[in-house]
């Protein structure tokens, strides 16, 4: 059997300039080609489509990610093919991978088998420079903070209270909690600082929030990035940083245009996480999908209890973007995993399992039809070892809930294993109004926003703080920012704050451990229980796998 990057390296793909002419008519001179496969698209051209009407928006989420895997980018590539394959002009859109997750355990973000984004390797390394650029802006900034203080502080930054982190995009522990300025006076202050990793950083947000080049300038400068002794904040625009660090990210705001094995456009920008982050790609290159195909396939990241809910709360409430429909990816493994199952044991055919672990599919399932007002159909993402027994059992148990099923097979037929996906995907935007809404409204407090989450998406009987905490989410709140969105920050594997709670437990409460303002990405981060957004490697990581052969051709890479 052949492995992602050999499918990926054995495959034809199409120059990126003749792709986005014929597919997308995109004009030559409107793109700047990374090489033959890649390209950035111009933002002047992309704000000449504002007229065109928007095609429909299918975003694809999953149930609580597991070990065993759900295949989420896989089934939005599969899905794009597939609708493709029936006649709808599709674009796929999605994130950037983080080189954290690459060289550490979870894998890239080009999908997988005979669906993935290609060049894979390419888009799994270093790609465009995107991730780069953004570590240098945030970088700059840190650097601007130190710089400032060591010639008088005249701002009167309270060093105790700088809150901006450094960043890098790599997964080490070692850097979460650090000391800068050591050696004496000529090297500025001694304090404490860290690193977090890039994905989780408020410019990645920025990026992927801004609405063009002089939005994103305008947030930049709104960061807050410490406060004087008296609590004033002191902001990028205060060291007026804003300028140099909008020149870094000039070229990373453009979307990026690469294509579907099956020769299918895709636009990929931005990359936050969605257990640590708002977990969507930029809104510019969704809006330029939408303008650009008559069906756009965008994803968000880990469960539908993370990423889809922050995709509602705080993209769509943002950008004004709705989506028409919603692809509940499962699969029969993870939801044994989800009954009870260990890791070592999923080959084996149990059906008492898949009758427990339905419980997560359920409560998902639930959240977006009534939490999220959408329409839904799930995706249940095929693999080898799954019995037809256990398709039948699930088949009929999902039946009961009245809740459209497909079975898909494209990791290992490509668009043509989706295309039954595809094909209920679009009767369903046909025939099913989208009753979307927001989890909160705007006005409530930032408590009851992240109560209103914790009890109807999570589950959870309630939120706890310590007094610490409860203090400075009042303190945000009478300073205006309670009209922000949240942010919850926790693990991916579970509704609970506890990565070992698996299906749908209830009787747990959201821990709030540390508050995080983001005045410039427009919300307020919450992180809770005992989430990092600084990673680390596991005993074996990715890395130990990769390696370039003689004749420079990377080899390992999933």
């Amino acid at each position: 059997m052949q492995s992602d990057i050999e499918i990926a390296q054995s495959a034809s793909l199409r120059p990126i300039i003749a792709l986005a002419g014929e597919r997308l008519g995109i004009p030559e001179d409107q793109l700047e080609p990374y090489g033959r496969f890649k390209a950035k698209v111009s933002l002047g051209y992309l704000a000449g489509l504002q007229d065109r009407p928007d095609g429909k928006l299918i975003l694809v989420s999953g149930i609580s990610p597991t070990p065993a895997g759900e295949g989420k980018t896989t089934t939005s590539v599969g899905l794009a093919d597939g609708l493709n394959r029936i006649g709808r002009k599709t674009v796929v859109c999605l994130r950037e991978p983080s080189l954290g997750p690459v060289f550490g355990m979870k894998g890239g973000a080009a999908g997988g088998g005979r669906a993935q984004v290609v060049p894979m390797e390419d888009i799994n390394l270093h790609f465009t420079g995107d991730f780069n650029a953004i570590a240098l802006a945030h970088n700059l900034l840190a650097a601007l903070v130190d710089n400032h203080v060591h010639h008088g502080n005249a701002l009167g930054i309270d060093l105790r209270r700088v809150t901006w982190k450094r960043v890098m995009d790599m997964n080490d522990r070692a850097l979460r909690r650090i000391t800068v300025g050591l050696g004496g006076a000529a090297n500025g202050y001694p304090r404490e600082d860290g690193f977090d990793i890039v994905v989780a950083s408020e410019i990645m947000a920025i990026l992927c929030l801004a609405d063009n080049l002089a939005d994103l300038k305008a947030r930049i400068g709104r960061v807050v990035v410490a406060q004087t002794r008296d609590r004033r904040p002191v902001t990028a625009r205060d060291l007026n940083a804003q300028g140099a660090m909008t020149a870094l990210l000039r070229d990373a705001i453009k979307p990026n245009l690469v294509q579907t094995l099956e020769n299918n456009p895709a636009i990929l920008h931005g990359g936050p996480f969605a257990n640590i982050a708002h977990g969507c790609n930029s809104v510019i290159a969704t809006r330029a999908a939408l303008k650009l195909g008559d069906y756009v396939v965008t994803e968000a990241g880990f469960g539908a209890d993370l990423g889809a809910e922050k995709f509602v709360d705080i993209k769509c409430r943002k950008s004004g973007l709705r989506p028409d429909a919603l692809v509940l990816v499962a699969s029969i493994r993870a939801i044994k995993f989800h009954g009870g199952v260990a890791a070592a044991d999923l080959q084996r055919e149990d059906l008492a399992a898949i009758e427990r672990g339905l419980a997560n599919l359920e409560r998902h399932l639930h959240n977006v039809r009534e939490h999220y007002g959408l329409p839904c159909v799930v995706a249940v993402n095929h693999f080898v070892r799954d019995t037809p027994a256990e398709w039948e059992l699930l088949a009929r148990l999902l039946a009961r809930l009245d809740v459209p099923t497909v079975l898909a097979t494209h990791w290992s037929d490509g668009g043509a294993g989706a295309e039954a996906l595809a094909r209920e995907v679009v009767r369903v935007v046909d025939t099913t109004p989208s009753r979307f809404r927001f989890v909160y409204e705007d006005d409530a407090t930032l408590w009851d926003k992240c109560e209103a989450v914790a009890t109807r998406i999570y589950g959870a009987r309630g939120i706890a703080a310590d007094a610490r905490v409860r203090a400075e989410i009042d303190r945000l709140q009478a300073e205006g920012y309670g009209r922000l969105p949240i942010c919850i920050a926790k693990t991916q594997y579970s509704f609970s704050t506890d990565a070992t709670r698996r299906g749908a437990p209830t009787d747990h409460v959201l821990d709030i451990r540390e508050v995080r303002l983001a005045a410039g990405a427009e919300f307020v981060v919450l992180v809770c229980g005992e989430i990092l957004t600084m990673p680390g490697l596991p005993a074996v990581p990715s890395s130990n796998a990769i390696d370039v052969d003689d004749d420079g051709r990377i080899v390992g890479l999933f």
